[in-house]
């Protein structure tokens, strides 16, 4: 529990996930990776060591820039699991599809549209296949990501680990590579300035992050994942375990069309661990000033109630309708949001980069979130 969560609050922290923990391992992995980075030079290429910390690695290669990464889904296939069983809903598809997002928007965030993205999914045991319906399911979401994103599915691997994994769970994850366009510089953060404009585009919900704080919410409900919740479209209800599957925005389409129009792009930052903490992303000494925020999506207004978290928690958990955050050069937010729009997607022009200490200001909740707090490379 922080600070800033009310007593009987329900943290990150309680349902298992320290991120304080699990950032010192990152920080500690980002300086054993570093003094492997001469050793590219043996292929004729170069490392981008500017770009350690950042949600993809960038390197050179035959005059060209590449980017890769490996991203997961975590524990939103066990929501999956138990949605199917509870209520006999299968979204695996749609799992199988956050997954695919979660990659290819990481990697877009330097500036590469990916190529090749690979698949894996670990299972507790090799009969989790027997459920033809399901994985056939998996399968084809996994594929209609790919396609959505532009990439190809290059292969992969499944492997079965008793006694590692649950018999009843699969952990799915998956690695990229892409392509920064030639003429076009990665976006490292090296380009960001003071007076840039900063765009939020909608999130569709919970997105791959914070899985593992929802279900310890949906455990203490008497209906669980049953529970009835109202939609963002009117006077629809749902249910909350399928509100918290709602498939994630795929934001490759829009990267593409603001590089194809060559927008002054600065930055990208992928809201996801962290919350809009992830604003502050580059590790630099900028004030990061946001005078609006977009609508927060109805399941995670109600997991931020359940939880009885105050606004600086739950704006540093989760995404809270703010699923990407585009950094432009100043005048250019509005094209991004057209450009948007035209795809679909709902984004606004939410703030600037301003001089000042490196901070995150959600001026609409009176919210400022410090340096130390965000501590990633």
């Amino acid at each position: 529990m922080t600070a800033s969560e009310p007593p009987g609050a329900a943290s990150y922290r309680a349902a298992g996930v320290d991120y304080e923990t699990l950032d010192a391992g990152k920080r500690l992995a980002i300086a054993g990776a570093l003094s492997t980075s001469s050793l590219l030079a043996a292929h004729g290429g170069q490392a981008l060591d500017a770009s350690r910390g950042e949600p993809a690695f960038v390197f050179e290669l035959d005059s060209r820039a590449f980017a890769f990464v490996v991203e997961g889904l975590g524990t939103k296939s066990v929501i999956a699991r138990q949605v199917l069983e509870a209520q006999g809903v299968n979204r695996f598809g749609d799992v199988a599809y956050d997954t695919v997002a979660a990659i290819c928007n990481d990697l877009c965030c330097v500036g590469a549209l990916p190529l090749v993205v690979n698949a894996y999914f670990a299972t507790g045991a090799s009969e989790w296949y027997r459920n033809h319906e399901r994985a056939a399911a998996l399968i084809e979401g996994w594929r209609r990501a790919c396609v959505d994103a532009g990439c190809t599915w290059g292969g992969g691997e499944s492997p079965s680990l008793p006694g590692l994994l649950d018999e009843r769970e699969i952990e799915l994850a998956g690695a990229a590579v892409g392509a920064i366009p030639v003429g076009r510089r990665p976006l490292l953060g090296e380009g960001l300035q003071p007076g840039d404009e900063i765009v939020l585009v909608a999130s569709s919900g919970l997105h791959a992050n914070g899985a593992s704080l929802a279900r310890l919410l949906a455990g203490r409900l008497p209906d669980g994942y049953a529970t009835e919740l109202d939609t963002d479209r009117g006077s629809a209800t749902t249910t909350l375990g399928e509100a918290l599957l709602e498939p994630s925005v795929m934001y490759v389409g829009l990267v593409q069309a603001l590089l194809e129009e060559r927008l002054p792009l600065s930055y990208i930052s992928h809201i996801t661990g962290h919350g809009l903490l992830k604003l502050m992303r580059p590790s630099r000494a900028l004030t990061y000033r946001i005078e609006r925020l977009p609508p927060v999506p109805a399941v995670l207004s109600f997991l931020v109630e359940q939880a009885r978290l105050d606004a600086h928690a739950a704006y540093s958990t989760f995404n809270m309708g703010s699923g990407y955050a585009l950094y432009c050069a100043p005048g250019a937010g509005e094209a991004i949001v057209v450009i948007a729009a035209r795809l679909g997607l709902s984004a606004l022009v939410a703030g600037r980069v301003e001089e000042g200490p490196r901070q995150v200001i959600l001026e609409p909740l009176g919210v400022r979130f410090t340096s130390e707090e965000l501590e990633l490379a």
